[in-house]
């Protein structure tokens, strides 16, 4: 089956809908602006305080390594305050005496 011509009516609407879709939008759109201007670029870094880097910590240790030591001071190396009570790991009892 060949396609018939599209009629006149047809052919007007695609002509009035084509009119508002492609030539006017590319008039309407407009592009966007950058955030900020290139000379206050680094205006923030520039202008806070240096501060000395802190010593580095001793990593805490990992898996296995963790377990173990978690064992050694709960159940090894056990501290007992006053009565013969168990003293928990942020107790300052020791230290008062």
């Amino acid at each position: 089956q060949q396609q018939q011509p599209p009629t006149t009516d047809k052919l007007r609407a695609s002509r009035k809908h084509s009119q508002y879709t492609n030539t006017n939008t590319h008039i309407l759109l407009k592009m966007g602006k950058v955030h900020g201007s290139l000379a206050r670029a680094g205006k923030v870094k520039g202008q806070t305080p240096k501060v000395e880097a802190q010593d580095d910590k001793k990593k805490m240790p990992r898996g296995r390594a963790k377990k173990r030591l978690q064992y050694n001071r709960r159940y090894v190396n056990v501290v007992t305050g006053l009565g013969g009570k168990r003293v928990g790991p942020n107790s300052n009892a020791d230290k008062t005496a």
